[in-house]
């Protein structure tokens, strides 16, 4: 972001402060599609993803006076969305469990073994990952979390978010490969 737009935002916040609603509603549509891509990578359900998003932009608008400014709103935000998906996923009693002891194999393939991947079918293939491995896949590669952060945030063990990242790996490797041979009998 440009120091033009982060000055742009600023201002919007410092008049959110004070309560200007169109000030709540320029900062919603500069960051609802980015909140929600994250929201969706998590939670994997449009409609949990929505409710989220919506969810974090209330409490971020109620909770302006904490914004300190040490970041940038956008990320301030970020961080609120990522929290508000992950306490989703705690409320649906969803454990995560050390797969260490699963022996994964890492398939090494040749460009060739992986024709014409579309981002739709690399989306589609996270979206059916368990929900566990989906989840540190998420923060890992698209959020730019490290293990010790995610471990952390989800209250596991730095091996277990290591050994989920794996899992998911292997099995993306898996279901792209076999999205693949799906289109090329189709």
């Amino acid at each position: 972001m440009d120091s033009d737009n982060i000055e742009i935002t600023q201002r919007l916040v410092e008049r959110a402060r004070g309560g200007d609603q169109q000030s709540m509603y320029r900062l919603y549509k500069m960051y609802v599609q980015a909140m929600y891509n994250t929201c969706i990578r998590i939670v994997a359900n449009q409609f949990d993803a929505e409710d989220i998003l919506q969810e974090s932009f209330v409490s971020a608008f109620n909770g302006l006076e904490s914004f300190k400014g040490e970041c940038t709103f956008g990320a301030w935000l970020k961080r609120i969305v990522i929290n508000k998906s992950l306490n989703h996923l705690r409320k649906q009693k969803n454990s995560f469990t050390d797969v260490d002891n699963l022996h994964l194999v890492d398939d090494v393939h040749d460009e060739e073994d992986f024709p014409e991947i579309s981002p739709e079918m690399v989306h589609e293939a996270i979206k059916s990952l368990p929900e566990k491995a989906r989840v540190v896949l998420n923060l890992y590669l698209m959020e730019g979390y490290m293990h010790k952060e995610i471990a952390d945030m989800l209250s596991i063990s730095e091996s277990t978010s290591k050994s989920q990242y794996q899992r998911a790996r292997t099995l993306l490797q898996s279901r792209i490969k076999e999205m693949i041979e799906q289109n090329e009998t189709v």
